[in-house]
């Protein structure tokens, strides 16, 4: 293999190994975050974390770089052109960046290239859509049905796009809409198990727990907080949307409540911001269909970025620890 790479996408990096330190390479990258911290020393560094479709890693760009000022210049969700050469730092892919350049607006209308750089659902989002419109119209009970049918008719189409998170699980274009179908799913195969739960009440709190998040997060090419989302954050901007919805379809005050209280304590646990712990049945019976959904996404994400040669996956922060990816032989 030549010791000249030009490589089309973060999976390609992905595919080396810490034998193949130094061998250089390009591509077209998002810039999905970036964080400046002081090194022991006091001088400055960015930790940076670039992506396309296909999957992100992280590096680091010290002060004395010229990627530096490029990076400082673009900021989160600029496009850039990098060059550099395949790196590993604690068994993790960090790469080298020797140079970089942020591009133009006439580039970024070249065809197909944003298309190329964000991460998408696997499954078709117009689908996706429509399951999600049978399980509202599943709904049996009037001001219930009304009610979550009008938070969806507030946030409009802001649903089908946003993620669901800005890196933990279903972070990618699609990601809110791909989480609560494939909840609404789990809650329609479970519910016969669990009779005690009432089954519009749990589907209503399914379909609306996240809603908030199109509020909580913006960005195009790079997910971030929103003003409201960091001083509010979505189970509060949820609450809200909720309540709104709720008065003007009359829903019965203690339907209201207890369709409140899902939203609250979906989180599960304060520290993973919960306003409050689960205390009814369907509270209980969502938070941990969501918990349920969220950690398996990780590991569908993980799966789908992994490749052949490696027997485990980087380390998922949601699940502690890396995940097997070697697929069981048949």
């Amino acid at each position: 293999m030549s010791d000249d790479l030009c490589l089309s996408c973060i999976r390609d990096l992905k595919h080396f190994t810490t034998s193949d330190n130094g061998r250089t390479f390009s591509s077209l990258v998002v810039i999905k975050k970036l964080a400046a911290k002081t090194a022991s020393n006091g001088n400055t560094f960015y930790s940076v974390e670039i992506g396309d479709r296909t999957g992100s890693c992280s590096c680091t760009v010290f002060g004395d770089s010229p990627v530096f000022e490029v990076l400082k210049s673009g900021g989160e969700g600029a496009v850039i052109r990098v060059e550099g050469k395949i790196d590993f730092y604690q068994g993790r892919l960090s790469p080298k960046l020797a140079r970089a350049s942020v591009l133009s607006e006439e580039e970024l209308g070249a065809p197909g290239l944003l298309d190329s750089l964000v991460e998408v659902a696997p499954e078709n989002p117009e689908g996706l859509w429509a399951e999600i419109s049978a399980f509202i119209d599943g709904i049996a009970q009037p001001e219930l049905r009304a009610t979550v049918r009008g938070v969806f008719d507030e946030i409009g189409d802001s649903f089908r796009w946003a993620p669901a998170a800005v890196s933990m699980h279903h972070a990618y274009r699609h990601g809110l809409l791909e989480h609560t179908t494939h909840m609404a799913r789990a809650c329609r195969a479970l519910l016969p198990l669990y009779p005690e739960v009432d089954p519009d009440l749990a589907m209503a709190g399914i379909l609306l727990h996240d809603t908030g998040k199109t509020i909580e997060y913006e960005g195009t090419l790079a997910t971030k907080r929103s003003r409201r989302g960091i001083l509010q954050g979505h189970v509060v901007l949820g609450y809200q949307l909720a309540r709104k919805a709720a008065m003007k379809a009359k829903l019965p005050a203690d339907l209201l409540e207890r369709l409140e209280h899902i939203i609250l304590s979906h989180q599960g646990e304060p520290e993973w911001g919960a306003a409050v712990y689960a205390a009814t049945p369907e509270a209980v019976f969502v938070s941990m269909i969501d918990n349920l959904d969220a950690k398996m996404g990780m590991v569908q994400r993980a799966l789908r970025q992994s490749n052949e040669t490696d027997e485990f996956s980087e380390r998922l922060p949601g699940l502690n620890g890396p995940l097997l990816t070697k697929k069981i032989p048949r």
